[in-house]
């Protein structure tokens, strides 16, 4: 019986092995090849057969929107399951993809039930989800919401202690305390498994002067504050909620910028994730979310939020 073979294909080697170690642990029989743009898949694709692609939309040299639509050009690969695995989410990005052809689509960050099902789907239509299912494990380990770490690392769910009176890092002495964000909605069944949501603004004492954000987990939406930024990292200050952060988990960050609300989603996982109080019931959490873009687009982006931030004194910059 011949392996299915499968193309990943991003820019950001974290997300590339995430995927690859997920579709390996649930299919061990599955064939797996990787490319670091479009251009380069491209060239695969031209030379090799894959029963699926599971693509990036930004990347340098040739977007994903831009690979599904030369894929829907040739005769060979017009029939080829191709699903975006991206953290462009907005209904008018869902609706771009599916006038290009796209099978399917996961947002990031995703888990693992999240990504096998759209695998699960696509493969289905066109009759090669027997020939994986036939080598594959009975259970799956996803005993807690974490599968980005669980996949690299078959991490154990966190433990996490009771909480004592909430103490506000960023609060004037009379200002209460910002209400934790709430965990994002169910995703839904269909092409879509979780577009971004927008999460609301956070109360005022929180600002503290610094700059504001907004972090996707695969447990919910949460704003955070922006202590630190440089090109390579972010230090973050978050509301400690019921589901902790995981280190290693992947996550996206949204920032704004300028006076048209211009949106970065900047790909990446969290580095380290502390007590921002030095006590065991600390109310606020810090991460340090490290990037895994590759895109010249999203440096050069992040190079002008640090020169606007700085000037604005929003944050420091060097983090």
């Amino acid at each position: 019986m011949s392996k299915v073979s499968v193309l990943v294909v991003d820019d950001a080697s974290f997300i590339r092995d995430l995927v690859k170690k997920c579709l390996r642990n649930y299919f061990p029989g599955i064939k797996i090849e990787d490319a670091i743009n479009g251009k380069k898949a491209q060239a695969m694709l031209a030379r090799e057969a894959f029963d699926l692609v599971l693509c990036d939309w930004e990347m340098p040299e040739m977007s994903g929107l831009e690979l599904l639509t030369w894929c829907r050009e040739q005769d060979a690969l017009k029939a080829m399951p191709f699903i975006m695995v991206t953290s462009r989410g907005d209904k008018e990005n869902v609706v771009q993809a599916i006038q290009a052809g796209v099978s399917g689509y996961v947002s990031k960050p995703f888990t693992n039930e999240q990504l096998l099902t759209k695998v699960k789907q696509a493969l289905n239509k066109v009759g090669k989800l027997d020939t994986l299912m036939n080598s594959a494990p009975t259970k799956m380990n996803s005993a807690f919401g974490n599968d980005s770490l669980s996949a690299l690392t078959g991490g154990k769910p966190a433990v996490v202690g009771a909480a004592s009176a909430p103490v506000n890092p960023f609060a004037k002495p009379a200002a209460a305390a910002p209400a934790p964000a709430p965990a994002a909605a169910a995703p839904a069944r269909g092409l879509l498994n979780s577009p971004p949501v927008k999460a609301p603004a956070p109360a005022a004492a929180a600002g503290g002067g610094r700059g504001q954000g907004q972090l996707r987990l695969s447990s919910g939406n949460q704003q955070c504050v922006i202590k630190a930024l440089s090109i390579k990292e972010a230090l973050l200050v978050v509301k400690r909620t019921d589901s902790l952060p995981q280190v290693l988990e992947s996550a996206v960050l949204d920032l704004e910028q300028g006076d048209n609300a211009e949106v970065a989603r900047l790909n990446g996982y969290l580095h380290a994730v502390v007590a921002f109080e030095p006590k065991p019931d600390s109310e606020w959490l810090q991460l340090t979310f490290r990037f895994v873009d590759q895109d010249a687009q999203k440096l050069d982006y992040i190079s002008r939020l640090i020169a606007r931030g700085t000037a604005q004194k929003h944050f420091v910059p060097g983090a």
